[in-house]
């Protein structure tokens, strides 16, 4: 373990190099949040490819609805980085003034920071979060042995220490019954480095949080072996701001925060131009990109402070020390402050808070099955090249047959199909899916799938009548059923 402390600590004192804002022109105070110069500076640190933050990282920047608010008075600087231990380092430093990064990062920032006065921070509001925890996923390569997580013990699994994926494996490993320190090889890397490995052999696994494992599926260079909704824990991400700018300048707060939740409602009402804009400012995939965050997307997108994201972090808080030396316990109803939200957001607060219903749904008639498409628990989507707009699918079933009816009519190919996991509900790639034909079922209703092997067996050990099939078998049945 002492290998993998150190690595821990040492990502999370990463300040890195060139990166300092110090003395920057038109500041005038020699660092961010200073006033004595023309404009007042604020700092924001955020992770463009990660993507359940960009309502207050890339979207949010890409529509310039902060700088609109603040005006010519300010000068917002934007540092992009892959994890969020250099941001807590910098925040630390003085250096970020404002966040956005994972569950077990925000912890490990209040940990750092609680018992300096002067470097105390707050998380101030939610970017996104999935309640049972599907942003975080483990991979292996396509012709990988393993078929569960438990057949991963003694091998050597990539991830970023200290990152939402991290805290996700640490507790999955130990409740599939695997010591995460004795049990297996943590290597510590940064996302695109872990990704190489995993594609060049050095690894046998690959643990991270959203986009990455949805990225290496889409490109067929990995297969998921782990869907985090397999662990029913919440997980999130969020803004963290430094308390001590947010008392000096609490205007600018106000100010995010609103941006925010115009970039929120933009993203709602707007879901593939704003996936294909986040496609183009960081060179992922839109379909990978509109797999998480459009309608019934892998992640939520909704600024409120739920009681079951604070009660998520209260129950993660123990695994910090899993994960390195030095992390005190944290206050967490100490460090979650949702008063300059409850201001920014107004009256609907309250309501809003109560509610788990995802604010984007898909919605719409099937034009196959000629159903509504009204329960998000089976909605579907097809994404077909050429067209501007996706189509709705009431269920897994009728969007197999309308790819059956596209392809048959030489319609333009698929870009992309999502599908909900019959079992988890997580969205995912309906050509990556694990099906399973259950002749019981109804017929709009007969093909179901599952993000990963494991979840198609267990829904087959339920039904004994029910038999796995192929994706190309499946579409094919689906279509001949829809055409009698």
């Amino acid at each position: 373990m002492r290998p993998l402390r150190a690595a821990a600590l040492a990502a999370l004192m990463l300040v890195v190099p060139g990166c300092s804002v110090a003395g920057a022109a038109g500041d005038g105070s020699g660092g961010p949040g200073g006033s004595g110069g023309e404009k007042i500076r604020l700092v924001v640190g955020y992770q463009s490819k990660t993507i359940n933050t960009v309502t207050a990282g890339t979207l949010l920047r890409s529509l310039g609805y902060l700088e609109k608010r603040l005006g010519d008075k300010y000068a917002v600087e934007w540092q992009d980085h892959d994890t969020g231990a250099p941001i807590t380092a910098k925040m630390v430093a003085g250096k970020v003034d404002i966040g956005s990064m994972g569950d077990y990062p925000l912890l490990i920032n209040a940990s750092r920071t609680q018992g300096v006065e002067s470097a105390r921070t707050e998380l101030v509001s939610i970017t996104g979060y999935n309640l049972h925890g599907a942003l975080n996923m483990v991979v292996v390569p396509k012709d990988s042995s393993a078929k569960t997580l438990a057949d991963l013990k003694g091998a050597r699994i990539s991830t970023s220490v200290g990152s939402a994926g991290h805290g996700t494996l640490v507790q999955a490993l130990e409740k599939a019954g695997i010591d995460p320190v004795g049990g297996v090889e943590t290597v510590n890397q940064q996302p695109p480095v872990g990704a190489s490995a995993l594609e060049a052999g050095g690894v046998q696994a690959y643990a991270q949080f959203v986009a990455w494992p949805g990225l290496l599926v889409f490109q067929d260079k990995a297969r998921l072996l782990y869907d985090g909704a397999a662990l029913n824990v919440p997980t999130f991400h969020g803004v963290v701001l430094r308390q001590a700018y947010a008392k000096e300048h609490p205007e600018v707060v106000d100010a995010f925060l609103k941006a925010q939740i115009d970039t929120t409602r933009y993203l709602h009402e707007h879901p593939l131009e704003a996936a294909q804009s986040v496609a183009r400012e960081t060179g992922l995939p839109p379909e990978v990109v509109y797999l998480y965050n459009g309608p019934g997307g892998i992640s939520t997108f909704d600024v409120t402070l739920k009681p079951q994201l604070r009660a998520a972090h209260e129950h993660d808080v123990p695994y910090l020390k899993r994960i390195g030396d030095g992390f005190a316990g944290v206050d967490v109803a100490r460090f979650v402050n949702d008063a300059y939200l409850r201001k920014a957001y107004g009256p609907a607060y309250e309501t809003d808070v109560a509610s788990t219903a995802n604010p984007a749904r898909i919605t719409g008639t099937d034009p196959v099955c000629s159903v509504p498409v009204d329960d998000p628990a089976t909605a579907s989507e097809l994404w077909l090249s050429g067209e501007t707009g996706t189509r709705p699918a009431a269920t897994p079933t009728c969007l197999l047959r309308q790819i059956a009816k596209a392809t048959k009519a030489g319609t333009p190919t698929v870009r992309a199909a999502y599908v909900p996991d019959a079992a988890t509900g997580t969205r995912w790639f309906a050509d990556r899916s694990f099906w399973v034909r259950d002749p019981a079922a109804a017929k709009n209703a007969r093909f179901l799938p599952f993000t990963t092997e494991d979840g198609a067996k267990a829904y087959r050990d339920a039904h004994p009548k029910a038999q796995a099939v192929s994706y190309a078998d499946a579409l094919e049945a689906a279509g001949a059923e829809g055409d009698s």
